[in-house]
């Protein structure tokens, strides 16, 4: 059946089912699993296949809910755009909601009247959009993927690029410009990725290179990743697998393939010295950010430096907030992370502080704390706290279809192999203090680190 003449099908089916037809199912819950201290990673039943125009296909299986969640993740993300075309992933993220060639219209409508839940986002490494829906309308979250993969271009036009070029730039200004501390992202990677990095511009992009950005710049970018080859597609949830790979085959099985997308070249980013930068924003409290580069995500040392983040800051007790928060009242709040990307992490520590303290003197003491944090290993009670609060953060991802479609993806993107859970928790669960130390040696070095300071103040334009 042409596509053209099936979809209208499909959507009339959906729009005859009431939102509160799924009220119920969708409130259930599943039973929690055992206790992380004593559960092993979780046996998922997962199928990894690729079809002939190199589209990867993984399937994940699960019964306890009528609903099934529907994934593309495409490989591009900001660290794929050339100079001076900043934001070009972000503004498809935005124009694959804009209508196809055979449904132009809001993405999100069909989905409405069937308690469908339909969103996307983007990183530095990729783009990722999904679907949830009740089970028996999995063929219309595939229909409506397949379309806007292989017919977004011929109504894409430049009413819609104006249009969403418009909102992405209300977008900058709002969760970064106009936010408190919000430029400090943008700040922290031109500070710690040199010009040429991948990572060194943000993801929303500039709006000097959202302006310039032509139709035809545009639909260039989307013909060279947003193709098969360059995509996983993941189903999680609630399927029949048969029934499943046919849909799959008969909606993208016909689509041109492409090429998969080579990673970005990386320039050496070793810190030699302390690279300091203020800026004012329209904020009461100053902040101080601590920054250093750290191992790519699923690398050795990186799940060490998320356990460390939890030692300094987790908890009234931590080693950073105690005696800054607590004891001496010099911050209001302090966190230590890890920030975990493909082609290379940072470690940040950061601490706003308290009304009264100037930013030297939050700089000062946060430096004096972290030395003597950093100076031990952390303890047994330290590392189990840590080791078990990742172990919750990891259940709960994959308890979700739609978090647990997403983690899959991950998986396959960054190592190969969307079976990944067992390594993926032993990187924590086989931590030792001794590794996390070994960690701190590597990365953590107080003599040459990123410091940003934020401080009340008329801000400057941040439209580069």
């Amino acid at each position: 059946m042409l596509r053209s003449t099936l979809f209208p099908a499909v959507i009339a089916a959906a729009a005859t089912v009431a939102v509160s037809a799924f009220a119920g199912p969708g409130t259930a819950t599943a039973p929690p699993p055992a206790a992380a201290a004593s559960t092993p990673a979780p046996k998922l039943p997962v199928t990894q296949y690729q079809l002939k125009n190199g589209l990867t296909v993984l399937l994940s299986r699960d019964q306890r809910l009528p609903v099934v969640a529907v994934a593309i993740r495409y490989m591009v993300g900001s660290s794929y755009e050339r100079k001076r075309r900043s934001g070009f992933a972000h503004l498809f993220e935005h124009l694959m909601f804009q209508g196809s060639e055979h449904y132009d219209h809001e993405y999100f409508t069909p989905f409405e009247p069937i308690g469908g839940e339909v969103n996307g986002s983007t990183t530095q490494d990729r783009t990722h959009f999904f679907e949830r829906v009740p089970d028996n309308f999995l063929e219309l979250a595939l229909w409506m993927e397949s379309d806007r993969m292989e017919y977004l271009l011929p109504v894409l036009d430049q009413a819609k690029l104006d249009n969403q070029r418009d909102v992405v730039k209300n977008e900058r200004r709002q969760r970064y410009e106009n936010q408190p501390y919000g430029m400090a992202w943008i700040y922290l990677g031109r500070m710690l990725f040199p010009p040429g990095h991948p990572y060194h511009h943000s993801v929303i992009g500039s709006h000097a290179d959202l302006t310039a950005a032509s139709l035809s710049d545009v639909k260039s970018f989307f013909h060279e990743y947003y193709v098969p080859a360059n995509a996983i597609l993941t189903i999680a949830g609630d399927f029949k697998p048969e029934q499943a790979k046919a849909l799959v085959e008969k909606y993208f099985g016909s689509i041109p393939g492409g090429q998969r997308a080579s990673l970005p070249k990386v320039p050496p980013t070793a810190l030699t010295k302390i690279v300091q930068e203020t800026h004012a924003d329209d904020v009461k409290l100053p902040r101080v950010y601590l920054a250093w580069h750290s191992p790519p995500l699923y690398k050795k040392g990186d799940a060490e430096l998320d356990l460390l983040g939890s030692v300094l800051s987790d908890g009234k007790t931590s080693r950073l907030y105690k005696p800054l928060v607590y004891d001496k009242k010099i911050a209001k709040d302090v966190n230590a992370y890890q920030v975990s990307m493909r082609l290379g992490s940072f470690f940040v520590v950061q601490a706003t502080a308290a009304p009264g303290v100037s930013v030297d003197r939050l700089s000062t003491e946060l430096l004096s704390t972290l030395k003597q944090a950093l100076a031990k290993p952390p303890s047994k009670d330290e590392m189990t706290r840590a080791i078990n609060g990742y172990k919750k953060s990891y259940y709960q991802r994959l308890e979700g279809v739609v978090s647990r479609a997403a983690t899959l993806a991950t998986y396959y993107q960054f190592t190969g192999n969307a079976n990944y859970l067992d390594q993926d928790l032993g990187r924590y669960t086989h931590a030792t203090s001794a590794d996390v130390a070994d960690a701190v040696q590597h990365y953590v070095h107080l003599d040459r680190y990123v410091r940003l300071d934020i401080v009340p103040g008329s801000k400057a334009g941040g439209g580069k």
